[in-house]
C-alpha cells in the first residue's frame, strides 16, 4: 500500500457535533467509562464502478435482523496504528463497494444495493479503566464488550438511510478491541470475515487484495418475489430486553475429539462388521463344519461386510458432536415434560450445495437455517450418538434440492427471519470454527480473542468461534436465561469437556 495516499477520502472532521476535540463519554450500567472521542466517515479510495446489487432470498429475510457484531482484541497497537487503520480501510473498501453503500428499495419494491460511496462509519473510543484481562478472564462475558461496537440495536433495514457499516476502535490500557458492525442482509459470516481478513492484509502493507469477492447475481437465490415491509420497517422478532447470561465455553483440541471419537465409535461398529481377523476366524469354523452351503453362506456374508467395509458411512462431525453435547445439556436444564418438542437450528453454508456451486467468495448471503426437532424424552433417553446422528442426517441430506426446496417455499410466502426462541425450547447455532476469525494481523501481531456485541441475542443463540490456540479447538459462545445457564454449569456431562470444566 502506498504510505503516501493522502486523506481527502478520509473525512476527518465529521466528528461529534461541531468539534474534533469533543470527547462525549457514554456511561453504561455496571460497566466502566467509554469515551466516543471522534466519528469519521471512510470513503473508498476510487469510485465504484459496481452495478446495484439485488438482494436474495437469502438476504431479504435478514432485514429484520441486527447488524452483525464481531471484533477482536489485540494487544496493544503501535503508535500510527489508527492513520494505517483508516487508510488501508479506504482502499478496502474500493474491492468492497456494497459496504460502503446504502440499501435502496426500488418502486417495484425489489431491493438493492446501492454502490455509491456514502461510506463507512469509523468510531474512535476510549476505555481507560478496561484491560485485556477484564474482558477475556471473565467467567461471564462482561457487559462493558457491548459497548465496543457502533449501530447498537440497529436493524438491518436501516441501511436505507444508515452506512452499512461502522468500525469502532476502542483502546484499553493494555490493548485495542476492533469491533465490526456490518448489515445483516448485505453479509453472512463467509462474506463479513472474507473482508475483514482482506483490511488486515492491506492494513499489513499489501498491495492488493489476495481473496476478491464476487458480486456475481445470477443464481436461483436471486428472485423476482417481493418482500412486503411493514409500515415503519420491519422490526426485530424477539425481546431485546429479556434477562440474559452469556458465557464462552471454550474446547480445547484434545476434548473435541474425545468428544467425537465418542460419538462416532459405535456408529463406526455399525459399519465395519467384522476385521480382517474376524474374517479368517469365521471362514475357518465353515471349513471345519465341512458343510458346503453353510460355507457358501457364510463367504456371501463376508462378501457383503468386505463391500460395506470398503464403503464406510462419513463420521458425525466434532462440531456436530458438539452440538449434539451441547442439545442435551440445555435440555435437561431447561427441565421440559418429555413430551415437550424441541428445536435444533444449524445455520449452513449454501455456496457449495448448489449446483452449479456459487463461488467461495460470493459476496452477501448464502445461508439457510435447518431445523432438527425431537422431544425432550427423546433427547435425554437416547445417548449422544443418536442426538448427534440427528444433526448429522438433516446437515448431509441439505443438498441442491433441498436448498431450492427452501427458496421456493419463501417465494410462495416472502418473509423475514423469525428470529428467537419463541416456545422456550429452542437452541439456534450460528457462525462457525471454520471461519477465519484469527487470522486478521493488522500488523501488530494476531487477535487475542474474538468477541461479539449485543446484536441477535436471545435464549437460546449459540455462537461458534474457532479456538485461539488452534488445530481444532472451538469456543462456544451460548447465551440463555440465567437459570438455564446455571443449569449447564452444573451438567457433569457438558462440563467434562470444558477448559477448566469439572
Amino acid at each position: 500500500m502506498n504510505p503516501t495516499v493522502q486523506t481527502p477520502y478520509i473525512n476527518l472532521h465529521h466528528h461529534i457535533p461541531h468539534s474534533h476535540n469533543t470527547i462525549k463519554t457514554i456511561t453504561m450500567p455496571s460497566q466502566p467509562l467509554i469515551q466516543i472521542i471522534s466519528k469519521s466517515t471512510i470513503f473508498p479510495a476510487a469510485k465504484s464502478t459496481t452495478p446495484d446489487l439485488k438482494l436474495s432470498v437469502s438476504d431479504l429475510p435478514m432485514l429484520s435482523c441486527h447488524y452483525i457484531q464481531k471484533g477482536n482484541l489485540f494487544t496493544r497497537p503501535p503508535l500510527n496504528f489508527l492513520y494505517n487503520l483508516k487508510t488501508a480501510l479506504s482502499h478496502v473498501l474500493t474491492h468492497f463497494p456494497p459496504l460502503a453503500g446504502r440499501l435502496v428499495t426500488f418502486p417495484d419494491g425489489h431491493v438493492y444495493i446501492s454502490c455509491n460511496d456514502s461510506g463507512v462509519e469509523f468510531v474512535h473510543a476510549n476505555a481507560p479503566h478496561l484491560s485485556i484481562n477484564d474482558v477475556i478472564n471473565s467467567t461471564s462475558v462482561p457487559d462493558s464488550v457491548k459497548s465496543f461496537f457502533t449501530f447498537d440495536r440497529t436493524v438491518s433495514y436501516e441501511g436505507h438511510f444508515k452506512p452499512i457499516m461502522g468500525v469502532q476502535v476502542t483502546g484499553l490500557n493494555d490493548g485495542v478491541f476492533i469491533g465490526f458492525s456490518v448489515n445483516h442482509a448485505v453479509v453472512d459470516g463467509t462474506s463479513l470475515w472474507n473482508f475483514i481478513n482482506a483490511f488486515a492484509e492491506l492494513c499489513r502493507g499489501a498491495n492488493c487484495v489476495s481473496k476478491r469477492p464476487c458480486f456475481v447475481r445470477d443464481s436461483v437465490l436471486i428472485s423476482s418475489a417481493r418482500l412486503k415491509v411493514p409500515a415503519g420497517g420491519p422490526k426485530v422478532t424477539f425481546d431485546e430486553h429479556a434477562p440474559l447470561s452469556e458465557r464462552i465455553f471454550s474446547f480445547s483440541r484434545e476434548a473435541v475429539l474425545k468428544l467425537k471419537e465418542r460419538v462416532n465409535v459405535n456408529h463406526r461398529k455399525r459399519v465395519n462388521f467384522y476385521s480382517d481377523g474376524e474374517i479368517n476366524v469365521v471362514k475357518l469354523i465353515g471349513k471345519q463344519m465341512n458343510d458346503e452351503k453353510v460355507t457358501a453362506l457364510i463367504d456371501d456374508l463376508i462378501r457383503n461386510a468386505v463391500v460395506m467395509k470398503t464403503d464406510p458411512e462419513p463420521d458425525i462431525s466434532s462440531f456436530q458432536s458438539l452440538c449434539a453435547l451441547l442439545w442435551r445439556a440445555v435440555t435437561r436444564a431447561r427441565k421440559f415434560p418429555s413430551s415437550k418438542t424441541t428445536t435444533f437450528r444449524m445455520a449452513v453454508n449454501c455456496r457449495h450445495r448448489l449446483k452449479p456451486e456459487l463461488e467461495t467468495l460470493y459476496f452477501g448471503n448464502a445461508i439457510q437455517s435447518i431445523p432438527t426437532y425431537a422431544t425432550a424424552g427423546d433427547v435425554l433417553s437416547n445417548d449422544l450418538k443418536w442426538c448427534a446422528e440427528q444433526l448429522n442426517k438433516n446437515v448431509l441430506s441439505h443438498d441442491d434440492t433441498m436448498v431450492c426446496r427452501f427458496v421456493r417455499n419463501w417465494e410462495s410466502d416472502p418473509r423475514c427471519f423469525p428470529l428467537g426462541n419463541f416456545d422456550g425450547a429452542m437452541l439456534t447455532m450460528g457462525s462457525s470454527p471454520r471461519f477465519p476469525m484469527f487470522d486478521n494481523d493488522f500488523g501488530w501481531g494476531k487477535p487475542v480473542a474474538v468477541r461479539s456485541g449485543r446484536a441477535n441475542k436471545f435464549d437460546g443463540k449459540i455462537s461458534a468461534f474457532p479456538g485461539r490456540e488452534g488445530g481444532g479447538s472451538v469456543d462456544l459462545e451460548v447465551v440463555l436465561s440465567p437459570e438455564t445457564m446455571a443449569g449447564i454449569e452444573s451438567d457433569p456431562e457438558f462440563m467434562q469437556y470444558v477448559s477448566g470444566g469439572c
